[in-house]
């Protein structure tokens, strides 16, 4: 259904720095707080390396196994990268 005017989404993003070997399960618990659309995966210097883009229904059904190709790609390059940036890009549900 499409949002009417007056239902407008508030988007936000904040970037953490993550462990290489800590990279799949951040992302893991990230995904599932619900209120992510989109995680970027950069290299320190700030360059993209893989954009996520995520739905509230990817992960309300248990869709991390729809990401499980996603986890996988992310523990090839977790294991390349000694630590990367994550953004994280959220919106507000709330529609008071």
């Amino acid at each position: 259904m499409a949002k009417q005017p007056d239902e407008i989404e508030k988007r936000w993003s904040e970037e953490i720095v993550v462990a290489g070997s800590e990279l799949v399960e951040r992302i893991k618990s990230i995904a599932q707080e619900g209120n992510v659309r989109r995680l970027i995966i950069r290299k320190p210097s700030g360059e993209a390396l893989l954009e996520i883009p995520l739905t509230a229904g990817v992960v309300a059904g248990g869709g991390l196994i729809l990401l499980a190709p996603v986890l996988a790609a992310l523990g090839a390059l977790a294991a390349l990268l000694a630590e990367v940036k994550v953004e994280i890009v959220r919106v507000d549900d709330d529609n008071d």
